[in-house]
């Protein structure tokens, strides 16, 4: 394991540390241990304790997902002996671990408790795993007011993108749901919401009538997301859409696939302040989007921000907790982040965007 280790010693290494050593070392491994350490390094970013905990306490490494006794052994030596610096390549940069991200929220004990949304999920309206009904009930046990419902529009048809009929047909589902939610003396609404194509010139794939019954709109980029030249003008014209709300996961950024856009981040952050339009914070692990560190720069600027899930099975409905450890690290304002607003504030705070365009 030599590739791994080295001589000097730091603090103790986090989770997301072990995770960019092994990926290193995946990188001059081959076979099956190559495999294993690929999935020891994607698996340290939702282990639910810092691996240095376990070690601490006495207990073995292999009870954290995907670490074998190979792998728990690689990682006693990392943690007796650290190397000095841990700088992940910017493609692998500025993503949380769970961990990291559960001790965000212990420090500050009743903002997930408050959380009263999850502002971006999927259905098999389009690309999700899972129906409305399955999603809503799951969403019900995290003690959620209000969920939107956000599947993606007919620009992106590799996504079973919805084109206007089916919109109106989704509309007519969530209102049974709502009904039926009511009748039951469940607290919980969905909103009619949808996550809405964007073309680089800013401009969105839906007829502006159809949108303008539901409950929030998202606008978001999925092509030419591996450009490297400035995209400033790129996002400044996607908030002057009349239609969006919400700019989605704005980067575009994967976990050690893309690296995302760039743009002149103070400026459009500027400019999504003043617009009062919001830019989300994308929670799915490989996504992160906006990260802290832009987070801080939309915090400066005063702009709000939304938390979505990106959610497309019951299951990642859980990684809310690394949104809103983003938005707390970045120190955010409650009164500005869409998802502590009640389902009534919420459409108000909606309303007053559409009247500024």
């Amino acid at each position: 394991m030599d590739a791994i280790t080295a001589s000097a010693r730091v603090a103790a290494l986090s989770n997301a540390q072990i995770a960019e050593l092994l990926t290193g070392a995946a990188e001059s491994a081959d076979g099956h241990r190559k495999r294993a350490l690929q999935r020891a390094a994607r698996a340290a970013f939702q282990w639910p304790e810092e691996a240095a905990a376990v070690v601490a306490e006495g207990r073995s490494l292999t009870q954290l997902p995907q670490v074998g006794p190979w792998i728990a052994t690689a990682i006693e030596s990392l943690l007796a002996d650290p190397p000095e610096h841990v700088e992940p390549p910017e493609i692998r940069r500025g993503f949380l671990a769970l961990a990291e991200a559960r001790a965000t929220l212990a420090a500050n004990p009743d903002a997930l408790a408050s959380l009263r949304s999850d502002l971006q999920m999927h259905t098999t309206y389009s690309d999700g795993r899972a129906t409305l009904r399955e999603m809503v009930r799951a969403a019900a046990t995290r003690g959620y007011a209000h969920v939107a419902i956000t599947d993606h529009s007919k620009g992106l048809p590799i996504a079973n993108g919805m084109d206007e009929a089916r919109l109106a047909e989704q509309a007519r589902d969530i209102a049974a749901v709502n009904e039926e939610l009511a009748s039951s003396g469940q607290r919980i609404r969905v909103l009619h919401a949808i996550e809405m194509n964007l073309s680089p010139s800013g401009d969105g794939d839906m007829d502006p009538a159809a949108l303008a019954s539901l409950d929030l709109v998202l606008g978001a980029f999925h092509s030419k997301l591996r450009v490297t030249e400035d995209q400033t003008e790129r996002y400044l014209a996607a908030l002057r859409n009349p239609d969006v709300q919400v700019l989605a996961h704005p980067r575009g950024r994967r976990y050690n696939v893309r690296l995302g856009l760039r743009a002149d981040w103070p400026r459009v952050m500027r400019a999504a302040a003043e617009s009062g339009k919001a830019l989300e914070i994308d929670a799915h692990p490989d996504r992160q989007d906006l990260d802290v560190e832009l987070l801080r720069v939309a915090n400066q600027a005063g702009a709000f921000v939304s938390i979505g899930t990106d959610a497309h099975s019951v299951g990642e409905l859980g990684s809310i907790e690394l949104g809103l450890a983003a938005a707390l690290r970045a120190e955010v304002p409650r009164a500005r982040i869409l998802n502590f607003m009640a389902a009534e504030e919420l459409a108000a705070w909606v309303s007053d965007v559409r009247a500024n365009g």
